[in-house]
């Protein structure tokens, strides 16, 4: 276990971690405060300055581990405001262990505004919605081990590298998935950042090397064969008014319209038609596609379902990308083409007529998987390892149980 005095001498970027932290922050508590787990900071994520930060925050976690790391905080029902008890002790230990909680405070057992503060903290830090309560999806975070979380910023430390070593260009899009979360970065600076839900599980968002074509507005949606199979299908088998209720058309090989009626629902016999769904607010895409050139034919959008953003776990999409606020990335995508702002976008969508425009010249756009990294305020950032290509076990299950609550 490692003690206060431990936690206080644990360096990083030329200060203690308890020295960083602003003890009398008061984080947003709302539920749906998505934002607050975003950076303000404006340097991207693939910089130098994130690659020094994360080596800084590796050598301080190898300096923790070789204290002793942190004891696990005991499971049991959630600790909030008020609560008291010996879990709570444990708690206040494991959040000064990392400079969430000043270590310089009286030993307590009791949740106070303090200890709130410090889960806040704790939560803001590794991508939960910063409400002070130490709900299961914290408790998971907590209890990964500090060895854990060294091999994480070790592992991440490659994938860092790997991107700053080259010209991403003077303007681009930065997709973290682990993160679900975009960057527009312009000339080394971000311009914005965007709150995302990337791929289930079972059907992973893949790392992407492209550039953004065109913005497509009130897009048709044609259901990919995979979906068809695994969604469409079983939807139909249960109910039968499901592609009416989407506004979702079939299509034989001949282009012609058909009846769901007119389809066996019980044999494979509906995996060979087409399925296309017309623009609307039930269109899965949204009023929005961001189009580019792939292998894995993914893209960015918008979609009818705004309440996942506020969700710990954002893993729900297909593979596909959906972005919050997307109108106002399609806006700085174009912001070179003329007559097209978000007034013209905000028109031009309200006819409900497709439009495609061209993203002249096309924007660089790249999405990676970066789970652990050093941030440029002093602060060492985790994201839950949840499609376990860190090769840690404790990541991936934790990651797990996150996605099922």
């Amino acid at each position: 276990m490692l003690g206060a005095g431990a936690a206080a001498s644990l360096a990083f970027g030329g200060q203690t971690l308890a020295q960083q932290a602003e003890w009398n922050d008061r984080f947003d508590a709302s539920a749906g405060a998505v934002a607050t787990r975003t950076s303000g900071s404006r340097t991207p994520l693939f910089s130098e300055t994130t690659l020094q930060s994360t080596e800084q925050a590796i050598e301080a976690y190898n300096s923790l581990v070789t204290r002793g790391g942190w004891s696990q905080v005991p499971t049991g029902p959630r600790l909030k405001l008020g609560s008291s008890g010996e879990r709570v002790v444990a708690l206040r230990q494991r959040l000064m262990a990392t400079g969430d909680l000043d270590p310089n405070l009286p030993v307590s057992t009791t949740f106070d505004s303090y200890v709130e503060g410090g889960v806040r903290r704790f939560q803001a830090r590794h991508g939960l919605i910063p409400v002070g309560v130490v709900g299961d999806d914290t408790m998971s975070s907590l209890n990964i081990p500090a060895e854990t979380r060294l091999r994480q910023l070790q592992t991440n430390l490659v994938r860092l590298r790997t991107m700053t070593t080259g010209n991403l260009g003077e303007r681009y899009v930065m997709a973290n998935i682990p993160a679900a979360e975009v960057e527009a970065v312009e000339g080394n600076t971000v311009a914005a950042r965007y709150t995302a839900v990337v791929g289930k599980v079972d059907r992973m968002s893949p790392d992407v090397t492209a550039k953004i074509l065109q913005v497509n507005l009130n897009p048709f949606w044609t259901v990919p064969a995979s979906i068809v199979k695994k969604d469409l299908i079983p939807q139909m088998q249960k109910d039968p008014q499901y592609l009416t209720k989407k506004n979702i058309k079939i299509i034989d090989r001949s282009g012609v319209e058909i009846a769901p009626e007119q389809v066996n629902w019980q044999t494979d016999e509906a995996t060979a038609y087409m399925y296309k769904q017309d623009p609307g607010e039930d269109n899965s895409m949204g009023s929005v596609r961001i189009n580019m050139q792939n292998k894995d034919g993914v893209y960015m959008h918008d979609t009818p379902s705004k309440n996942l953003f506020g969700e710990n776990a954002r893993f729900h999409s297909s593979g596909c990308m959906r972005i919050q606020n997307v109108k106002e990335l399609c806006t700085w995508l174009l912001k070179n083409q003329p007559n097209w702002d978000r007034r013209s976008l905000d028109a031009a969508i309200k006819t409900g007529n497709r439009v495609d425009i061209q993203v002249t010249p096309n924007v660089p756009v790249y999405w990676r998987y970066i789970s652990g990294w050093g941030a440029a305020d002093g602060t060492v950032q985790f994201r839950e390892d949840i499609y376990g290509r860190d090769g840690t076990g404790e990541l991936a299950m934790a990651g797990a149980a996150a996605a099922g609550q």
